[in-house]
């Protein structure tokens, strides 16, 4: 029997990752993706699909908020916030993708920056800790991808 199961081990890769692990190269890159993916979501803040799932969202509240691209006077709860930002950067279908075909930054990206803001002001995360959960999350996005027999499935099906 292995010591520990697979996502076991795969949740201790995750957990141990650190600041530290980020090379200059990976974090370049990684404002790349932001800068990148933060135009292609407030161009995508103009689209149809984004006006009905901010008017959906709208009947959502909590004592948290996060910033909806392109609307300076209203927010959402963080998941909402997330999930419209994300329509947004999606809905143009512009954003970075890797093979098999996944979008990483627009399903990180928005949670990333709404979870941000939700932190009470004396516990804002620094620009260095918001890199490192972005690279987390892409690392988890693609470690899952690989994992997946469904994504290896996909160019066969294309």
């Amino acid at each position: 029997f292995p010591s520990q199961t697979i996502t076991g081990n795969f949740a201790s890769v995750i957990h141990g990752l650190n600041a530290n692990h980020l090379t200059d190269q990976v974090i370049h890159r990684s404002k790349r993706m932001i800068l990148d993916t933060l135009g292609v979501g407030l161009l995508g803040t103009s689209t149809e699909v984004c006006h009905k799932v901010t008017q959906y969202s709208k009947i959502y509240s909590s004592d948290l908020s996060s910033t909806i691209w392109g609307h300076f006077d209203f927010r959402l709860p963080p998941l909402y916030a997330a999930f419209v930002n994300g329509v947004a950067v999606h809905s143009m279908d512009f954003d970075d993708t890797w093979h098999p075909a996944t979008h990483p930054s627009g399903a990180v990206l928005p949670a990333v920056i709404a979870l941000s803001e939700a932190f009470p002001q004396k516990k804002k995360i620094s620009g260095l800790d918001l890199l490192l959960a972005f690279n987390v999350g892409i690392e988890v996005q693609g470690r899952l991808l690989r994992f997946s027999s469904e994504a290896r499935n996909i160019p066969k099906r294309y």
